[in-house]
């Protein structure tokens, strides 16, 4: 289960860092095999670079009386996509005498190392766990399941949700609606979610299918496809990610349906690909950030990310992957300007972090440890086309943005009665 820090992706080794210290060792569980591999690779890929630029300006800078300057170090897990392989990997961090863990490829697993972690920490004390969350978006992680030593940077599906409503609302044309999600709490958050909104903001619109399937187990998505193409659907709305989506897509393109999809991720891993032409002004995906953010910091930071990984099947930078290592090092950096660094001294300053990178800031709400950021809504065009200067992992389709929230607009309350130790 463990993979060793870089030892699988020799073309990710990361060059010495200039600090001295001993490395600062980030436990990375995520599926690295399976049927959804692909994204456990593209967050590696991030995270790897993300600590690269921390460790180029001389690593995490601590007092002498704590090592010193050290660098960051991603040591890989694979979780192969099950929540109960998550759990085991947990613990061979654990083993490994690891404090810092992050996941997101999977809401299921990350609600059971909230847990974990939870019980853990409870129980021994001088070992205490961080877990920093990257895209597990339910959003019962940041509200009743709230916990100390969870952190999640990603919008949390109802924000994302939100963030499409801005468009959807706006589709005078549209009568008739497809909902469909992986059938675990992710994607039933999503549907649920999906009812709620339309019910509040497009009472005019009709749900004509609302169904789940298993996650990662459908192979061919067109009986699903003739469904929404009979059901007489407009637009199909769903949360789905990795091959998941990809496969729908694909299925949805070659059964002829012509209508919208309103997606949490369309804009990324093969679905633009998939629905080639036919999504050219069809495929609408909400983000935290689009490389055709179009300022001259996030063209710089774009380029850079191609620069160090040019296959265009490698083309999946997410920033909030590098606001939430940028964070990390700034926690630590100021726990131990304060006196010892463990989980909870680095925990309280979490709480307060408050980042900038490419023109991007963001902050993390210290009441239910949800960060705080702005989003962005776009829609798939052809490379080229005004506002679409790059494409998507060279399939000469991207994204030009259509509505750009900003973090205020993005926030929404929670009902996190947070517990401290």
């Amino acid at each position: 289960m463990l993979l060793g820090a870089l030892t699988s992706a020799t073309s990710l080794a990361q060059a010495p860092a200039p600090a001295a210290g001993a490395p600062i060792r980030i436990g990375m569980i995520e599926g690295l095999s399976g049927p959804f591999a692909n994204t456990g690779e593209a967050v590696f890929r991030n995270l790897v670079w993300a600590t690269e630029r921390v460790n180029a300006r001389g690593g995490v800078k601590l007092p002498a009386s704590q090592g010193g300057n050290r660098p960051l170090v991603i040591e890989r897990f694979d979780s192969k996509g099950q929540t109960e392989e998550a759990l085991s990997a947990l613990r061979s961090a654990q083993d490994r005498g690891i404090t810092i863990v992050t996941q997101g490829n999977s809401s299921a697993a990350a609600s059971a190392l909230i847990d974990a972690i939870n019980k853990h920490n409870e129980r021994d004390s001088g070992r205490q766990m961080l877990f920093l969350n990257y895209s597990a978006v339910d959003p019962v992680l940041t509200n009743e399941k709230c916990s100390f030593w969870h952190f999640r940077f990603d919008a949390h599906a109802d924000m994302r949700m939100s963030a499409l409503m801005h468009v959807l609302r706006e589709d005078k044309q549209l009568k008739n609606i497809y909902l469909i999600g992986q059938d675990y709490s992710f994607g039933q958050a999503v549907l649920r979610e999906a009812r709620s909104q339309l019910a509040a903001q497009r009472p005019d619109v009709k749900i004509v299918g609302d169904e789940l399937h298993p996650v990662a187990r459908v192979k061919d998505f067109l009986p699903y496809a003739a469904k929404i193409k009979a059901s007489g659907a407009q637009a199909v709305l769903t949360g789905n990610w990795g091959n998941d989506l990809t496969l729908l897509v694909k299925a949805a393109r070659e059964s002829g349906f012509d209508g919208t999809f309103y997606t949490f991720y369309g804009n990324a891993l093969g679905a633009p690909a998939a629905m080639g032409e036919a999504g050219i002004g069809k495929v609408i995906a909400v983000a935290d950030w689009f490389p055709n953010v179009l300022t001259p910091e996030s063209e710089a930071f774009y380029k850079a990310f191609r620069q160090r990984f040019p296959n265009p099947a490698d083309d999946y930078v997410h920033m909030r992957m590098q606001l939430m290592i940028e964070s990390l090092a700034q926690a630590i950096e100021r726990a131990g300007a304060t006196g010892p660094v463990n989980a909870a001294t680095i925990a309280a300053q979490l709480e307060k972090a408050d980042v900038t990178l490419a023109g991007q800031r963001a902050r993390m709400r210290g009441a239910d440890h949800q960060f705080q950021q702005s989003l962005a809504v776009a829609v798939m065009d052809r490379q080229g086309t005004p506002g679409v200067k790059f494409d998507v992992e060279g399939s000469g389709y991207g994204f030009r943005v259509i509505r750009n929230l900003s973090a205020q607009q993005a926030e929404q309350p929670h009902t996190c009665t947070m517990q401290r130790p």
